[in-house]
């Protein structure tokens, strides 16, 4: 059985405010201008890192979004995403804010990533802490993980601030 149930009766919330909260905080709270993301090779991106690979509507470099069109299409979004999620989530003792950690990791790099992460695979183990920690930590615990882009030569690059998201996402994971 998947976590869906838990959203079903009410123990989990879709899009929850601190959700929204921490992906005002890494994805761009007032971002209303269409902008060329350097870190996904000029995807053109919106609101709460809304890209054409998400939004029912045209996402074009220099449109301009209403908050009001942000807000409808960041919960349309994000819900989708969190059901998504909730499918491949088996372990019944997920509790919010590590839905809500592993909802941002998916956001952030698609839910089929996150559903064949380690970090999932831990949690659904009934290894939550380790699952929260391997979000941002290789097995080592040294090597940072989902924190590299890949540049035009196919070299994979080092970000500290995709890395420092990944910290922020384990430690609202524990929480």
């Amino acid at each position: 059985m998947s976590l869906r149930g838990k959203i079903t009766a009410g123990a989990i919330a879709l899009c929850s405010s601190g959700l929204l909260a921490f992906l005002g905080t890494w994805e761009g709270n007032g971002q209303n201008v269409v902008y060329a993301d350097k870190l996904a090779r000029g995807l053109p991106t919106v609101c709460k890192g809304i890209t054409r690979h998400t939004s029912p509507y045209p996402v074009v470099i220099g449109d301009y979004w209403s908050d009001a069109r942000c807000a409808q299409v960041e919960q349309l979004v994000i819900e989708k995403g969190q059901l998504q999620l909730a499918d491949c989530i088996t372990n019944q003792q997920v509790g919010q804010n590590t839905f809500d950690a592993l909802s941002s990791h998916a956001h952030n790099f698609g839910v089929p990533s996150t559903c064949a992460s380690r970090a999932v695979g831990l949690v659904n183990a009934g290894r939550i802490a380790d699952g929260c920690k391997a979000i941002a930590w290789a097995p080592d615990g040294k090597t940072p993980v989902w924190a590299f882009v890949t540049d035009a030569q196919g070299r994979k690059q080092f970000v500290p601030g995709l890395h420092g998201r990944r910290v922020a996402e384990a430690e609202l994971c524990t929480k």
